[in-house]
């Protein structure tokens, strides 16, 4: 079983203490969020009589995460960080470290583990007056040409505008006196298409996360689809097979099955746009009431203090 960590939250970010205990206690418990389901996830390798094959992290600051990588390693597990690099100003993303550092990282992460082991994201795209198409065409390029060489791959999708997505990036213009919009699929297209052929000319191949309206014909795209949770990867870094059945979680989802060990609204990251915080202050407060201690990374029926609502 390949575990996710976590497409729910940044695991590597706040929470690197708790992963490394749960890898030492050799499972994690996850409470399933729609059907309320308690589950616990093996953590411990094959090698070692368990069930897990590897992993995949998600983060936009896997510094604080070096020791829990090395202790992930010394177990024999191949892992796969999906790293996040966007460079957007503060008022969309208002606690994300600077691209500067995140590059840097990555490149940290692929010297060590090898440029297998780490998958950059561009994503979401979201445009707005501080960032229109032709700032991303410029920082996209920026980041390409310094993440060349680090990774063979980069991750794109346009922003998803669920209900929670649009309330909180309505109240991030208001508070930051920025405007922004939800282009036509065309538009989207047209600009993915423009950054697909960047990233190709500096040898990345671009990747469209689960958004199949916005591929072009085949033999005039730019991209292709993702595979995010990608065991052909993992067999890579692994050295060996580590197969996983296809189960996509949407249409345009190639992903591999895995199990995933975070939890919704644990990120204080205040990235307006994100789909996994509906409440950015909740986040917050169940951040700082984690227990790094427990099984769980937020226990089911965890109260926290503050106004309800906010």
């Amino acid at each position: 079983m390949i575990v996710s960590a976590s497409y729910k939250t940044d695991i590597p970010a706040f929470y690197a203490d708790w992963f490394q205990r749960r890898l030492a206690a050799g499972h994690a418990r996850m409470t399933n969020p729609y059907g309320g389901q308690v589950y616990d996830v093996d953590l411990t390798p094959q090698a070692e009589g368990g069930t897990c094959d590897g992993f995949v992290f998600w983060s936009k600051h896997a510094a604080p995460f070096r020791g829990a990588l090395q202790d992930v390693a010394a177990r024999g597990l191949p892992f796969v960080m999906q790293y996040t690099v966007t460079a957007y100003p503060k008022a969309l993303e208002t606690s994300v470290v600077d691209a500067e550092r995140s590059v840097a990282e990555i490149h940290a992460i692929a010297d060590t583990y090898g440029r297998d082991a780490v998958v950059w994201r561009y994503d979401p795209v979201l445009l707005s007056d501080l960032t229109p198409p032709h700032w991303h065409r410029r920082t996209f390029a920026r980041l390409a040409d310094a993440l060349a060489g680090a990774t063979d791959e980069v991750v794109l999708s346009f922003a998803t505008v669920y209900a929670k997505t649009q309330r909180n990036t309505d109240a991030a213009a208001r508070q930051h006196g920025f405007e922004w919009w939800d282009p036509p699929a065309d538009e989207k297209t047209s600009l993915l298409q423009e950054l697909g052929g960047i990233a190709r000319a500096r040898g990345l191949t671009p990747k469209l996360c689960a958004q199949p309206e916005l591929l072009p014909e085949p033999l005039f795209s730019e991209l292709e689809p993702a595979v995010c949770i990608d065991a052909a990867r993992l067999s890579r870094v692994a050295g060996r097979d580590v197969s996983a059945p296809t189960k996509g979680n949407r249409p345009g989802c190639f992903c591999a099955r895995a199990k995933d060990i975070g939890a919704y609204d644990t990120c204080p990251h205040g990235c307006c746009y994100c789909y996994a915080v509906q409440r950015p202050q909740l986040a917050k407060r169940r951040y700082r009431a984690h227990d790094p201690a427990a099984d769980f990374l937020i226990a089911p029926g965890t109260r926290v203090a503050g106004r309800s609502g906010s």
